[in-house]
């Protein structure tokens, strides 16, 4: 089947309000509390990815939900100015969502409002697109993630590869994915969002979830990821300081960190996926995939937000 892009993104889209320099407390109370910087940047691991994606060259869609409202504007404008295909994203009547990110150095605080994103079902994802369809943030988009195991079957068989980062579960639950990762070909987590999937896939069948986030396996990152990859993915793990590793037909492939003196790490993740994804359509080897995803993610972190600094091919 002839398909007009190389990577459809599915997943989510907002601004992100980042401010530099956060006190660690909050004073309520009305006080006023003075930040070292501040920027409006494009949001979303979704749009970060598509965006990164396209700078790498790929022929990119996104599809997802925004508002008819200003934030919506942004988020639109902002993507097709990086060359990102957005004719697919669904304008909705509830607000575009909204992040405010707190950053103290490396570390940071996401506040996010959710807005239109738990509106976003399979419906709104158009069909044989794409050479390579890609599922961000997992857990944000409840409804989307009902349909996805039915979804990402039919572009396998249309003969689509597929891919999934399902981010951060912000209820600490992290329920649902074993369900999907059978019709899953890569998937993209951080080092701690590998240990809890992989911690909640080893309680029993039918255990309450919800009430505390599952406990670390024992085990370790690589235990994870092949527990993981069992059911059926590659999985790639974002492992920070460590670099990433890769876990495949019971063989592990690590990739150091690339040292670099960080501006700014919000979307680093989402340009790792950027750059393992182009890599990988490519053709290229699991281990120059994972090279090329370490270092777009660490050249992303060089400027204030996730696309101000994401490499073409040719700088990377």
């Amino acid at each position: 089947m002839a398909r007009d892009f190389d990577l459809l993104v599915v997943g989510d889209a907002n601004p992100d309000v980042v401010l530099s320099g956060a006190p660690r407390g909050l004073a309520y109370g009305q006080r006023e509390q003075l930040v070292s910087g501040g920027d409006l940047v494009l949001g979303g691991s979704g749009a970060i990815t598509a965006c990164g994606a396209a700078r790498l060259g790929l022929r990119t869609a996104f599809a997802g939900r925004v508002g008819d409202d200003a934030a919506g504007r942004f988020v639109l404008d902002v993507m097709a100015g990086r060359g990102v295909d957005v004719s697919h994203c669904v304008i909705g009547p509830r607000p575009t969502a909204m992040t405010v990110v707190l950053a103290d150095g490396a570390d940071r605080a996401i506040l996010t409002s959710p807005g239109c994103l738990p509106d976003l079902t399979v419906d709104d994802v158009p069909r044989g697109l794409a050479r390579h369809v890609h599922v961000s943030s997992y857990f944000l988009q409840p409804a989307l993630a009902a349909g996805l195991p039915g979804f990402l079957a039919g572009e396998r068989r249309g003969g689509a590869t597929t891919s999934l980062d399902t981010n951060d579960d912000p209820a600490g639950a992290w329920d649902g994915v074993a369900g999907v990762l059978g019709e899953v070909d890569v998937l993209l987590p951080n080092a701690a969002e590998a240990l809890a999937i992989a911690a909640r896939l080893s309680q029993p069948s039918g255990s309450s979830a919800g009430t505390a986030p599952p406990a670390p396996h024992p085990e370790g990152v690589e235990a994870a990821a092949a527990r993981l990859g069992a059911l059926g993915p590659v999985v790639v793990v974002k492992n920070g300081g460590d670099g990433a590793l890769a876990w495949e037909r019971g063989s592990l492939t690590r990739a150091p960190a690339v040292p670099v003196e960080p501006v700014d790490t919000v979307g680093a993740g989402d340009s790792f996926d950027a750059g393992f994804l182009a890599a990988r359509l490519r053709g290229m080897s699991l281990p120059e995939c994972l090279r090329v995803a370490v270092t777009c993610g660490s050249l992303s972190t060089q400027a204030a937000g996730g696309t101000a600094a994401q490499p073409t091919w040719k700088e990377l």
